[in-house]
């Protein structure tokens, strides 16, 4: 083995290029099975973001389904999900641009182009699912002044005609209809709730054009209901947290019984339309994922006896779980130390039948995560997932230790999750010790977890970040001088807010973070428009706390240095709020960089852009920490700085 260079952590020369982040950003999602085909959706960020469909034959060649400028991509809610269904070898999906129901049929392999089935309009569609000649869906219609209105609906797959289903409710979800055709059952929700707070479990009578007679048989405004669906004999089942934790439950005739009980969740936020934690392998079965201790784990459930398999797999977690009704479940599979692929589950066995992008990193130079819990503000425990410095040809100065960086995830209601994340390793590869924090108000450790962010949002996600930070530079593991945080969007919040509020950290990263909670509760999209409620309070009646948490209106109390990354085109974070905290900070005198990506939106879809914003960040914290660091990089011009 060659001796290892030394280097101040920071200025480890690592092969892992921002190129190469930014090149294997490539994601599988929503398998599915139809005959003898599996199909799946691919994002393709070297095709402007475009989301294409895949269909695998027999005989392992893989056939792109849509014709560029098509791209399955639904706008429900803003984030879709659901947005394809196919069904007898005919591909029904959602166009991005016009937000359209199209289908593409085969002639023998190949696929005829895209036509439309339903008519222009000013309608959305997600959460498509076949069944009985039809689509049921969720609906969103722009069309009128005001709030767009949800539903659900029925789309003929013979002509195309839309039929209402169900209407009243502010928020839909999981149309499915039972396979003796007779019953559908979805979920609603209503403001301020959102799907993780509170929602509605219903059953109505479907007569092939119309349901009727709806009843309400789960939920409330405070139970959660992730999931239903229908059993083949008839059993309706779904995920609930009546008892703090998402577990499974089963529905027949009015009498409900638990299906397994833990403490662990089986469900998860319902940010995306369509999302799926378990799949029937047959009548009395399950193949379902939870997540403990912050890891997905794998297990079936015997629906009969609630005996639970756990299956041992290499794996650390599950997504899109979907049944080909032969006995096998596919899946979108994660570990933490290869990119996600698409696996095939039967007999306990996990066949990986479609790989993502090649490893950009060996083994020797991936970090993996340690999973932590540490004690915070009144007596309680958060949660993270720490990643070392990772680096076999380099070794820093005895005597020294790491700079940590913090990283808050967006949501907030999300999570960390232990996966092979490039984003990550491109900081311990260079010798930076990262910290991903699951703070009070994160998913997969329970209803009572995340409601401690209800009404303290900039509180408790604030005090955790700082608290899971000293935690590891008292362990010894980082140097507690040079701590700093990152995160985007509500994760960018979390980030200024600490830097305004806190004296913790030396350095900070902001990717389109909110700066003003006002503005984001007046000018946020109708899902998510009353969620700051349950997070900070009603405004403008509770104007005065919004402004206590607005880390724009507190500019005078920062003094950590501060790169701020912002898209010129971004309608939830306007330019301005970021660029009048960097004008506050230079008049200041506090060192502050600011880049403005043309073109770009709240995100930064552009490969040159992510790659910058990227690069420019370590330069930044080289800056403030004073290393070089060993990648060529464009400096950054920093007001206020000179070394």
């Amino acid at each position: 083995m060659a001796e290892q260079r030394i280097a101040a952590y920071g200025a480890w020369i690592s092969p892992l290029t921002a190129d190469k982040v930014v090149q294997a950003a490539t994601g599988l999602s929503s398998p599915k099975w139809d005959g003898e085909h599996l199909y799946w959706l691919e994002s393709r960020p070297h095709e402007a973001g475009r989301v294409a469909i895949v269909k695998r034959l027999p005989d392992g060649r893989e056939i792109d389904c849509l014709p560029v400028p098509y791209n399955a991509r639904s706008r429900v809610h803003e984030y879709g999900g659901g947005a394809y269904a196919v069904k007898d070898h005919i591909i029904y999906f959602v166009n991005f641009s016009d937000q359209r129901i199209y289908r593409v049929r085969f002639a023998d392999d190949a696929p005829l182009p895209p036509e439309p089935l339903t008519e222009p309009s000013a309608r959305r569609y997600g959460d498509l699912s076949i069944a009985d000649d039809h689509i049921f869906c969720v609906v969103e219609d722009h069309g009128a002044a005001g709030e767009p209105a949800n539903s659900l609906a029925a789309v003929r797959l013979t002509d195309g005609t839309v039929l209402g289903v169900a209407s009243g409710h502010d928020f839909y979800a999981y149309p499915r209809l039972s396979p003796d055709g007779t019953r559908l059952s979805y979920i609603a929700w209503d403001h301020p709730n959102m799907p993780w707070n509170g929602t509605y479990l219903y059953v109505a009578e479907w007569d092939g054009d119309k349901a009727a007679n709806a009843q309400c048989i789960a939920g409330g405004r405070d139970e959660s209901i992730f999931q239903p669906e229908w059993s083949p004999g008839g059993e309706l089942l779904y995920v609930s947290d009546t008892t703090n934790w998402w577990n499974v439950y089963v529905w027949n005739a009015g009498d409900v019984r638990a299906v397994a009980p833990r403490q662990a969740e089986f469900g998860r936020p319902l940010w995306q339309l369509g999302a799926s934690t378990y799949a029937l392998i047959d009548a009395s079965h399950i193949l379902a994922t939870y997540v403990e201790s912050g890891y997905g784990r794998l297990c079936e459930i015997d629906l009969d006896t609630g005996a639970v398999s756990n299956l041992d797999t290499a794996f650390s977690a599950f997504d899109d779980l979907s049944a080909d009704g032969q006995g096998a479940v596919y899946a979108v599979v994660r570990s933490t130390t290869r990119p996600a692929v698409i696996a095939k589950v039967q007999c306990g066995r996990v066949e990986v039948v479609k790989a993502g992008q090649a490893a950009a990193l060996d083994d020797g130079w991936i970090a993996e995560p340690e999973a932590i819990a540490f004690p915070t503000t009144g007596g309680e425990q958060a949660y993270g997932f720490y990643y070392p410095p990772t680096n076999p040809e380099c070794t820093a100065p005895a005597g020294e230790r790491p700079p940590l960086l913090v990283m808050s995830h967006g949501g907030p209601t999300s999570a960390a999750r232990p996966i092979y994340n490039l984003q990550i390793q491109y900081w311990t590869t260079r010798g930076f010790a990262v910290l991903d924090v699951n703070y009070g108000g994160s998913t997969g450790y329970g209803r009572k977890y995340r409601e401690r962010l209800n009404g303290r949002w900039g509180i408790v996600d604030l005090d955790d970040c700082c608290h899971g930070a000293l935690y590891l530079a008292e362990r010894g593991d980082v140097d507690g001088d040079r701590l700093c945080i990152t995160g985007g969007s509500a994760g960018g919040y979390t980030t200024l807010a600490v830097l305004a509020f806190r004296d913790v950290f030396r350095a900070g990263a902001s990717h389109y973070g909110i700066s003003d909670l006002a503005l984001l509760a007046q000018e946020t999209h109708k899902f998510e428009s009353r969620y700051i409620e349950q997070l900070v309070g009603r405004y403008p009646e509770d104007e005065a706390i919004f402004q206590a948490r607005s880390p724009l209106q507190h500019v005078d109390q920062f003094s950590c240095p501060v790169i701020f990354f912002q898209g010129a085109e971004d309608k939830v974070v306007p330019p301005n709020q970021a660029e009048l905290m960097v004008e506050a900070l230079k008049n200041k005198g506090v060192p502050v960089a600011y880049l403005l990506f043309p073109g770009e939106g709240h995100g930064f879809r552009m490969a040159e852009n992510a790659k910058r914003a990227l690069e420019a960040q370590l330069f930044f914290f080289g800056a403030m920490f004073h290393f070089t660091p060993a990648d060529p990089i464009e400096p950054v011009v920093i007001e206020n700085w000179s070394q």
